[in-house]
């Protein structure tokens, strides 16, 4: 029961001292809300650049001509080789016949050209689509599948997957440090402007001191008015995240200057998002109100 009534003492002043001291609060939230903004668009594109590599990851496959030597046996025991290599997600086979008929209905072009074509003139080969379990090792097991005696060639686009590899993985790394670093300069600012505070309330501190309060009585106010700073302050970027995402996701049609790069939908991913947002703004304002009484009043 004392728990509680200290608690309950602690955020009531905490709510009379963010009053008291508007100034300082409203500077304070000022710098929460700056900072939250840059960290929910580095979550909103640090999302975005996961999910669009994921779905990339889904699509990318590896084409695996079939020599045209290879009898029935050979391209019945070539599914069976492939699989035993490692790193394959799934194996399809389309014979030349099919790819043809596939491209006829694609384009009209390709339809007054092959409608012509026999079985015997039909130049297309034979094929297997691979897709893979992980889309680091695609060079690795492309060589794989091409050194295969009835393999002709190998196609997944080498040189340009391996470079989206690359800016996916420094993408993402980047977007995670800048969250993290984000998330330190709001601590920070929130210490330096909680100490400013802490310091105009020296007599009131010494006050408590002297009645007897206990070092976690005197820390508690101030770690709720951080709280309460943090909630605030984070109200402003979610609300931005919200309707600012969903008019951006409106705006673009889903997809961001091509149909290959398609954005998250919004709902529910804004909702999660905002949560992360609030509790960043809440355990941080904890954190720092926290670090600035304990480092500057050596309670």
């Amino acid at each position: 029961m004392r728990f509680f009534r200290i608690l309950g003492r602690s955020i009531r002043d905490a709510f009379k001292s963010v009053g008291r001291n508007l100034s300082l609060s409203l500077a304070s939230i000022s710098c929460i809300i700056i900072t939250l903004i840059i960290v929910a668009l580095s979550i909103i594109v640090t999302y975005n650049v996961d999910n669009f590599s994921s779905e990339l990851k889904k699509d990318l496959t590896i084409v695996a001509f079939v020599s045209n030597d290879a009898d029935n046996f050979d391209v019945s025991k070539l599914k069976l080789d492939i699989e035993d290599i490692g790193n394959v997600a799934s194996v399809t086979y389309k014979d030349k016949k099919e790819i043809k008929e596939e491209m006829m209905k694609e384009d009209e072009a390709f339809l007054n050209v092959m409608k012509e074509w026999d079985e015997e003139e039909n130049p297309l080969q034979n094929t297997y689509l691979i897709k893979v379990d992980n889309i680091e090792k695609i060079g690795e097991t492309a060589t794989a599948i091409n050194n295969l005696d009835a393999i002709d060639t190998v196609k997944y686009g080498e040189g340009m997957v391996d470079q989206l590899v690359t800016v996916f993985k420094v993408a993402q790394r980047v977007s995670i440090i800048a969250v993290i670093a984000l998330i330190l300069m709001t601590m920070f600012l929130i210490v330096n402007t909680i100490k400013l505070t802490i310091f105009s309330r020296k007599r009131e501190i010494s006050i408590m001191r002297l009645v007897g309060a206990s070092n976690f009585g005197i820390k508690l106010p101030f770690v709720v008015e951080g709280m309460i700073l943090g909630f605030i302050g984070s109200l402003v970027p979610v609300g931005l995240m919200i309707y600012g995402y969903k008019a951006l996701y409106d705006y673009f049609g889903g997809r961001l200057f091509t149909d290959i790069i398609k954005l998250v939908k919004p709902f529910p991913f804004i909702y999660y998002a905002s949560i992360i947002v609030v509790v960043i703004g809440i355990v941080v304002g904890m954190l720092g109100s926290g670090r600035a009484v304990r480092k500057y009043l050596k309670v």
